[in-house]
């Protein structure tokens, strides 16, 4: 019988005195990540100054990969290489200046015993701080202790205080007087029961959710387990992205035909072009209107109250961006949609509710809102995904975005307004900037935001939260 053999130790290269670890998660796009580098790098020169200052000197846990032109960790596979082969005990910074996808990092978290402190900047150019905000929900949903800071000077006194405080004690808080714990609010009774009977009515008439290929875009705090969301009277659907294509394939150019002359009456305008790798051509448009009508169509198959579409992977290979197909799903005034045999409008007057990226926790919030009377059942508009509402653009306008990157000045784009007064149709353009199949909605007017790459979130606000 052979002998079992013990696997080899790894050599983990110990760190010195005053070094801080920094690890920084990216994109799983290859596209996405190049385009980011430089601004991760300007904001990793400012965090190296700002721990310099403090007395300590930060140490990269990866190199810059030169064959790939960045050096973000751009895999879960490559993040469990990086991770064991670092000091398990170190001091540790996870630095995002740009959308990530957690999982890359999450598995290595999850085994380190050192402090852990996610840091962002308070930028408008790529949203690092939704990236840091979606790691720091992907740990808490699995029991991972660790601090957090941001700023959008990492000069600023506030900031260097707390980050001095992290890498003497290896931990920093932050002031919560403001949030008041739910036990110490009475709610008023007839609110009270009125929630109550909701909540009987969910769980008598329960409530599908429809998930197009659940967690692919390495969201973990976007994933509501099943066990946790079954007692709410509501189940999921998982269906999958290429069902999805291959129902568009299905749809009938004189449908997409229809549909986009329903968007045109209406007032929507089309910026096109003819290239169909940076501008926005009619060619999309008419594929995502195919989209938009299949989605329907599915989630009247399968019974679906809410669907979810993650366009990021998988159906960023096949078809055009999903975001004016969302912004549709997610109006009762849009485009009519019948059964494929034709003897049915789908959805009657009322939004097909979507949640963006599948974040199954705006899943859940749409649908409870919508059968709040008079909240969903008689709002012409659904906006399902997180708002952040972030500092005044150059015009003076409120700057909002969603958490999913897509953002607008004074408005939301394409899952839905801020403001109920107003519509997505309303003096509104569809336009891109460099990539065109990512095209999204902005009001006529607006400044323009810079270029766009295929598949790459570019905030338009000045500041989010």
């Amino acid at each position: 019988m052979p002998a079992y053999r013990k696997p080899p130790k790894t050599k983990l290269r110990k760190t010195k005195p005053k070094q801080v670890l920094m690890v920084a998660s990216g994109d799983l796009r290859l596209s996405a990540n190049q385009e980011c580098w430089p601004a991760q790098q300007a904001m990793e020169k400012e965090l190296a100054e700002a721990v310099k200052a403090c007395g300590y000197r930060i140490v990269r846990a990866h190199p810059y990969k030169r064959s790939e032109g960045h050096g973000f960790i751009g895999s879960q596979a490559e993040g469990m290489r990086v991770f064991s082969r670092i000091d398990p005990d170190a001091k540790l910074i996870v630095a995002e200046a740009v959308w990530q996808y957690s999982h890359h990092v999450l598995a290595g978290l999850t085994t380190h015993r050192g402090p852990i402190c996610t840091i962002a900047n308070w930028s408008g150019q790529w949203p690092g701080l939704v990236g840091m905000l979606n790691l720091n929900g992907s740990l808490t949903k699995a029991g991972v202790r660790y601090s957090t800071l941001w700023s959008e000077d990492f000069s600023a006194d506030d900031f260097r205080k707390k980050l001095a405080r992290w890498l003497k004690t290896g931990r920093v808080t932050h002031r919560l007087d403001h949030v008041t714990p739910l036990t110490n609010v009475k709610v008023p009774a007839k609110a009270r029961r009125l929630g109550e009977a909701l909540a009987h009515e969910l769980q008598r008439d329960k409530a599908i959710m429809g998930i197009f290929d659940e967690g692919c875009m390495g969201m973990f705090n976007a994933i509501i387990p099943d066990h946790l969301l079954h007692p709410t009277g509501v189940f999921k659907e998982r269906l999958s992205q290429s069902a999805l294509y291959y129902a568009t394939m299905q749809v009938s150019g004189g449908e997409a035909r229809a549909a986009f002359r329903w968007l045109r009456r209406q007032g929507m305008r089309f910026n096109f072009g003819w290239d169909e790798a940076t501008e926005l051509t009619k060619k999309q448009v008419l594929t995502q209107c195919k989209m938009y009508i299949a989605a329907t169509r599915l989630a009247d198959e399968f019974g679906c109250e809410c669907i979810g579409i993650q366009y990021q992977q998988g159906l960023k290979d096949l078809l055009p961006a999903s975001d004016l197909v969302e912004g549709l799903l997610n109006d009762s005034v849009r485009p009519p949609v019948r059964s494929a045999d034709g003897k049915r409008t789908l959805f009657r007057g009322r939004p097909v509710l979507h949640f963006n990226e599948v974040d199954e926790c705006a899943g859940l919030d749409a649908i409870m809102t919508f059968r709040v009377p008079p909240l969903g059942r008689l709002g012409p508009l659904r906006d399902d995904q997180r708002i952040r509402l972030g500092a005044r653009d150059l015009g003076g306008h409120p700057a909002f975005s969603s958490a999913g990157g897509l953002q607008g000045r004074g408005e939301r784009t394409s899952a839905g307004d801020v403001l109920p007064s107003r519509r997505w149709n309303h003096q509104r353009r569809l336009e891109t900037g460099r990539g065109g199949l990512e095209p999204h909605l902005r009001r006529v007017g607006s400044a323009e935001d810079g270029p766009r790459t295929r598949g790459i979130d570019r905030a338009a606000s000045r500041g989010v939260a």
